[in-house]
């Protein structure tokens, strides 16, 4: 009669101790008055054994959940999942201490409706073999169990968020151990033997889900949380502050006056600088009587020359490389500059440059033509760059025959016109289109004619005049000329440069 239950689906209640066990019977015996099951449930969680017994007299209650058809007595596969709802039939087995027992066929309630057993389609079997003194269901060998059930990997994922909570820093891991034909599991068993059924048959639709969420709902609501429960005191939802940059000012002021700077006559051309202020060309009557004005407040010639020769060698600093060129490091790759200077107050301002130069250890090599009388500022800006490791030529074969990093244009000036036709002048503006180096002017004039030399960029002194396009980019210095010093000549000057004395202009 015993052997006409094997493979029979049952519940086994064990008391408020031991608790709930399910599974499939495989084995009966009358003699010891003991039951098995083989792939149990205890209280719905899969235990690690793979059999686990029972005595009849710590059973408090046995369900019959499931009873096989023919033939299925000897199958012992898979558990199958049965549920049963209020209006479900169960058979209901009340085994006395003495081991026998009475099938009741009876409706089984909500309160003592059996739990489900998890469906496993592809279970691992472990053949473990554990003997029956080795299964009594006492409080020791629950305790046993269920503190192997902490180390299964369906426990770590069911409670994960609690064991990384209460788990104190200093306790180590128990490492899992495991018994497979009496030896030692695989390390790969280990690591890769857990239930596969619980991945998903699908991949996860990313994109689906985040098209779920509205995002601009949420933050609606959140705004108008905000606002009721009175913790927002910016205003209402839809109010953003104002958002400045680095180089803006948060305090209100009144608008800015791009055109500053107004001159008495009609501007042929005008520039702008990289902040939108505009600057207005000038013409030369009006440039040179702006510097002899100043010259008569005290902006001296000489003062004009040292401040011109410092902005220049400044902006030929930056072009030939600045930091990451001149620097004890490269000593080896000095850059070299050729100046070509006339005999006038424009190739003194270019013979002021090349002193600053040489003294930041650029090499120089000055060109002047040879010339019975020169002007004072001339031999006073020779005499002090004599004084320099700078060199001075006078004949072009003196020049260097290799491209050098920069030539610095002083040659030509509006008053000495007839420069232009000496030979001395066609051979410098020869080698300098040879030579095949970028241009630098100082101080253009203004040309009808075009220009032997186009240069790169252009350097205008206080106001720029109206340079054409053989000037290149055109930039601007301050020469240190006083703000009264412009009203008195008819200019309404602001000035353009902020912290800089020497900025770039645009054409307007």
């Amino acid at each position: 009669m015993a052997m006409d239950w094997l493979g029979s689906i049952v519940s086994i209640n064990c008391g408020d101790s031991l608790g709930v066990y399910q599974g499939r019977v495989s084995a009966v015996d009358q003699v010891s008055q003991t039951i098995s099951l083989t792939r149990p449930f205890h209280n719905g969680v899969k235990c690690l054994v793979p059999e686990v017994t029972f005595r009849a007299g710590d059973i408090t209650e046995l369900k019959i959940l499931e009873i096989p058809g023919p033939g299925d007595n000897q199958q012992v596969g898979d558990l199958h999942q049965t549920e049963l709802g209020p209006s479900g039939v169960g058979y209901q087995m009340s085994i006395s201490q003495n081991g026998t027992g009475k099938v009741v066929k009876k409706p089984a309630s909500s309160s003592s409706a059996p739990q489900s057993i998890p469906k496993r389609t592809d279970v691992k079997s472990q053949d473990v073999a554990i003997s029956p003194q080795q299964q009594q269901c006492s409080k020791s060998y629950v305790d046993r169990h269920m503190e192997s059930l902490s180390q299964s990997k369906s426990f770590r994922r069911r409670h994960n968020s609690w064991s990384s909570s209460s788990r104190h820093p200093n306790q180590a891991t128990p490492k899992k151990s495991g018994l497979k034909n009496g030896q030692m599991k695989n390390k790969d068993d280990e690591c890769f033997g857990d239930d596969i059924e619980e991945l998903p048959d699908t991949d996860f639709d990313f994109e689906g889900n985040l098209a779920l969420f509205d995002k601009a709902a949420v933050f609606e609501e959140i705004d108008t949380y905000e606002r009721r429960s009175g913790s927002r005191s910016r205003g209402v939802p839809n109010e953003r502050p104002a958002r400045y940059r680095h180089d803006e000012n948060i305090l209100e002021s009144e608008p800015i006056v791009y055109r500053r700077i107004t001159v008495p006559h009609s501007v042929s051309k005008e520039f702008c600088t990289d902040s939108g202020l505009v600057v207005p060309s000038v013409s030369y009557e009006l440039h040179k009587k702006l510097l002899s004005v100043a010259e008569k407040h005290g902006l001296t010639l000489e003062r004009r020359l040292e401040m011109t020769g410092v902005c220049a060698s400044q902006m030929a600093l930056t072009l030939l490389g600045g930091p990451n060129r001149l620097n004890p490091k490269n000593v080896h790759q000095r850059p070299t500059v050729a100046l070509l200077c006339g005999p006038h107050v424009k190739g003194a301002q270019g013979i002021s440059c090349g002193r600053h130069l040489a003294n930041h250890d650029v090499q120089v090599i000055l060109f002047l033509p040879n010339f019975v009388k020169m002007l004072e500022s001339i031999t006073n800006e020779l005499s002090l760059f004599s004084k320099t490791q700078g060199q001075q030529v006078s004949s072009l074969r003196d020049l260097p025959a290799s491209p050098v990093d920069l030539v610095i244009n002083c040659l030509d000036c509006p008053e000495n016109a007839f420069l232009r036709d000496q030979p001395w002048y066609k051979a410098a503006v020869a080698w300098a289109n040879q030579n095949r180096a970028p241009v630098l002017s100082i101080d253009p004039p203004v040309h009808e004619v075009e220009q032997g030399i186009d240069a790169k960029w252009s350097l205008a002194l206080g106001l720029p005049l109206p340079l054409g396009e053989h000037a290149g980019r055109v930039y601007l210095c301050d020469i240190g000329i006083p703000q009264q010093v412009f009203q008195e000549v008819g200019i309404n000057y602001h000035s353009p440069f902020g912290c800089k004395f020497v900025i770039p202009l645009h054409s307007a």
